[in-house]
């Protein structure tokens, strides 16, 4: 199938249209589309494309070896290929997976001080190489992050229209029930959602052949380019610890209690020898970390708990072609036993992460436990994420110890219509990111 239109389309339209624009760093993890969109924005709107790849044509790498002035690396590319045409204001200079090459990074400045082309840089920018290209280019860039697709980008694919997600925004913001049928169409895509994730060769795969055939052999190679980039990057690294931290994830998740234990990698696992490996894969954009909150009072960064956490998959696709086979048809019959709450619980973490909204959960050794904790309207707001209808018990003692507390709304996501009652708003699980929507980051 054709293109697929992502948020990052119309981020880069309004960087265009902004006569001050820095050069662009667009970060992200491997697969979620960065090369793609960046391509097809610059047909659109470039007279000329040069396009540089740090992996596939490694020999551009002496490009700064006469200095990083616009001018040298200029006259070095030509020199290298004398068909890239350079026109002054009409040219996008594209430079691709800079992980390999971070030196470029110093020549931003200069570009930006030249001011007669644009550039964007991208790559899978994987923990320390973005450290060095952050602390050498400060100043004179702007930063994207991207992720792969998420719900809303999702119905796009299947050819939904914007006014059909404005009309589920109703749905919420004024409190009406969807009909039957809506129920069933949008919980199904839902589902599929969480089967597939939001990587674009997988959502392209399986709307093109209009089964999920052959999405699983997909997702299982990119768990396998993961690992070998794990293998490739990891420098200074245990490697073997990040790989036995990744793979641990479906075990982690499939507890009652969700937090990350060190017992699972080995007997002799601590968090002083593993917390760095945790670090990694977060920096990499594969993992979100969730942190339990010692209380729930503002700011909530202030009162987390770094010792003690979650760790979800950033892909909910990819964790679920981590798990039993045979899980997508259990998925789609809502018959998860084990991972039932997982793979919801996970799909919420990566809703929440990709509108912005850090990560955070509220569990005592009592038993209370909220799933997440966020801001709405400067207050502190619980959700709760149901597999199956449920109870809210834990949210409900919650907001009901006015003196300790001051909590009044509870978001409960699960096989619900819309409704509201005694300070909880039910939502079907396919509303989760248009509620991500109107959370703040504190």
């Amino acid at each position: 199938m054709g293109y697929l239109v992502r948020k990052a389309d119309a981020f880069l339209r309004e960087w265009k249209k902004n006569p001050d624009r820095k050069p662009l760093i667009i970060k992200g993890a491997r697969q979620v589309g960065k090369t793609e969109t960046i391509r097809t924005f610059a047909r659109e709107n470039y007279k000329n494309v040069i396009e540089i790849n740090f992996i596939t044509e490694p020999s551009y790498k002496v490009i700064v070896e006469e200095g990083f002035s616009a001018e040298h690396i200029i006259k070095l590319i030509s020199r290298i290929d004398p068909t890239k045409h350079f026109e002054e204001n009409e040219t996008l200079i594209f430079f691709d997976e800079i992980q390999d090459f971070p030196e470029i990074a110093t020549a931003l400045k200069f570009f930006k001080e030249n001011g007669k082309y644009d550039v964007i840089c991208s790559g899978s920018l994987l923990g320390v190489q973005y450290q060095r290209i952050a602390s050498i280019s400060v100043g004179y860039k702007t930063d994207y992050q991207m992720y792969s697709m998420d719900f809303e980008e999702f119905l796009w694919a299947k050819g939904y229209s914007e006014e059909a997600i404005s009309d589920m925004l109703c749905h919420m913001l004024e409190g009406v029930a969807f009909s039957e049928a809506e129920q069933v169409i949008f919980s199904n895509l839902f589902l599929e959602y969480c089967i597939l994730g939001g990587m674009p060769a997988i959502v392209s795969s399986y709307i093109e052949r209009e089964t999920f055939e052959g999405s699983l052999d997909l997702q299982h190679q990119l768990l396998v380019d993961y690992e070998n980039d794990i293998v490739k990057y990891a420098q200074g690294l245990d490697k073997a610890k990040i790989l036995s931290v990744y793979r641990s994830i479906p075990a982690q998740l499939a507890k009652e209690n969700k937090k990350f234990q060190y017992s699972i990698l080995s007997k002799n696992a601590r968090g002083k020898t593993h917390s760095s490996a945790i670090q990694w894969l977060s920096d990499y954009g594969l993992v979100n970390i969730s942190y339990n909150l010692m209380n729930l009072q503002l700011p909530l960064k202030g009162n987390r708990d770094d010792s003690v956490f979650k760790v979800y998959m950033a892909d909910t696709g990819l964790f679920v072609s981590m798990l039993d086979r045979g899980i997508y048809s259990n998925i789609l019959s809502g018959d998860m036993h084990t991972y039932k709450g997982a793979v919801f619980e996970n799909v919420i973490s990566d809703i929440l992460n990709k509108n912005g909204v850090r990560l955070y959960y509220y569990h005592k050794d009592s038993g209370l436990e909220v799933d997440f904790i966020s801001v709405h309207s400067g207050k502190v707001c619980l959700i709760e994420v149901k597999s199956h209808t449920g109870n809210t018990k834990s949210a409900k003692v919650v907001m009901s110890d006015k003196k300790n507390q001051d909590v009044d709304l509870c978001f409960k996501l699960g096989d619900y219509n819309v409704g509201f009652m005694n300070g909880i708003l039910t939502l079907p699980m396919y509303m989760a990111p248009l509620m991500a929507a109107e959370l703040s980051d504190e």
